[in-house]
Formats: structure tokens, sequence, C-alpha cells
């Protein structure tokens, strides 16, 4: 899991890989197609889809010799409940240490007077 997550944020770390993922988003493209817009060469943009294949999140599959790409969203799954986690982990932790806060203010108060 802890790999694939990694895949999957390494992935997602780059503003070229996130374009391209929201491109395939709308629909399966050719690979020359999703090259097109960018200022890179098609051999460019190849590593940034082997980087996407590698965290699953891109399939692709030949059509004679066009290579058609489709958007896999299962790793984002994965990597949204890991977020959660932290999420829901954090913000505890955080309610701990601002009752503890409060309840330090309270305490002092209560010596002042």
């Amino acid at each position: 899991m802890q790999h694939a997550l990694d895949h999957t944020m390494t992935a997602l770390a780059d503003p070229t890989r996130r374009a391209i993922l929201q491109k395939l988003a709308k629909g399966e493209a050719r690979v020359t197609a999703l090259a097109a817009p960018f200022d890179m060469s098609l051999n460019a943009v190849s590593k940034h889809i082997k980087i996407l294949e590698r965290a699953n999140l891109v399939r692709r599959r030949r059509e004679g010799r066009e290579h058609i790409l489709s958007y896999n969203p299962k790793p984002l799954d994965a990597a949204s409940s890991w977020i959660d986690k932290q999420r829901a982990a954090w913000s505890s932790r955080l309610d701990t240490l601002e009752r503890l806060l409060a309840a330090e203010d309270e305490q002092k108060k209560g010596k002042k007077r």
C-alpha cells in the first residue's frame, strides 16, 4: 500500500502530469493528442505518462500503431483515504492541544484572582 501511495503522490506532484490526468478524465486519448498542447517533446511527455502508468493512474492499450490512454481513478481513492486518516489524526491532536491550552488559561486566570 505505501509503495503504491508513494507512486501516486509522486505522479500528482507535477503540474504536467496533473494536466494529463485532467484531459484523460474527460475520455480516452492518443498519446500524440495528449502531447500536442505541451511545449515539450513527445519523448518528454512519454516520460510523464510512464510515471502516471507506474502509479496505475493511466492505462494504455494499442490500436495498431496508436497508443490509447485512459484514466484510472482508483489510486486516488487510496490517496484520499490516507489523507482523510491523517487529517483525522491531526485534528484529534489539535483538539486535545486546544483543550489543554484552554485549561491552562483557566488555571492561570484562577491564580490571578
